[in-house]
C-alpha cells in the first residue's frame, strides 16, 4: 500500500490489477456496494505507447480514406448550405458531398505522393499500462478494503 496524491489528496493503493477491466470490476464492487466512489482513482503505471499497424498504405488507399473525410466535410457543407437555398436544397447537399468526395480524393492522392515513400502503412496508437492500481483517499481505505473483501467473498 503506496501513499501517492491524486487530485492533491493523499491516496493508499488497495489493489493492483494486470488489466484495465479488472481494476474498472473491483470499483464498480465498490459502488455497487455504496462505497463513495467519487474517492477513487484507477491509476495506470508502467505507461507505454503502442502503434498498432493496420495495413499498408497505397495510393489508392489514400485516396479512398481522403474521399470518406471529403465525404463528411462535403455532408456538412452542403447542409448547411441547404438551410439558406429556396427550393432544391438537396441538389446543394448532393452537391456539396460529391465535391467533398472528389477533392477529398485528390488530396489524399497528393498529400500520400508527397509523402515520398516514408511512412507507407496506416495505424492507431494510445498508451497501454503494464499495470492498474486502485487508489483510495487514505482516511477511508480501512473501510474500501472490507467493502471489497466482503464483496469478493459473497
Amino acid at each position: 500500500m503506496t501513499s501517492t496524491l491524486v487530485d492533491g489528496r493523499p491516496t493508499v493503493t488497495i489493489a493492483s490489477f494486470r488489466d484495465y477491466a479488472s481494476a474498472q470490476q473491483a470499483v464498480d464492487l465498490l459502488s455497487d456496494n455504496g462505497f463513495p466512489v467519487q474517492r477513487v482513482a484507477i491509476v495506470g503505471t508502467g505507461l507505454r505507447m503502442v502503434e498498432q499497424i493496420t495495413g499498408r498504405m497505397t495510393m489508392a488507399r489514400a485516396a479512398l480514406s481522403g474521399a470518406a473525410t471529403g465525404a463528411w466535410i462535403g455532408l456538412l457543407i452542403g447542409l448547411l448550405l441547404g438551410i439558406f437555398a429556396s427550393g432544391s436544397w438537396w441538389w446543394v447537399l448532393i452537391t456539396a458531398l460529391v465535391l467533398g468526395i472528389v477533392w477529398g480524393a485528390a488530396f489524399g492522392a497528393v498529400a500520400h505522393g508527397l509523402n515520398g515513400g516514408r511512412r507507407d502503412f496506416s495505424s492507431h496508437s494510445g498508451l497501454r499500462a503494464t499495470a492498474y492500481a486502485v487508489e483510495v483517499d487514505s482516511a477511508r481505505a480501512d473501510e474500501a478494503l472490507r467493502v471489497l473483501d466482503r464483496a469478493r467473498h459473497q
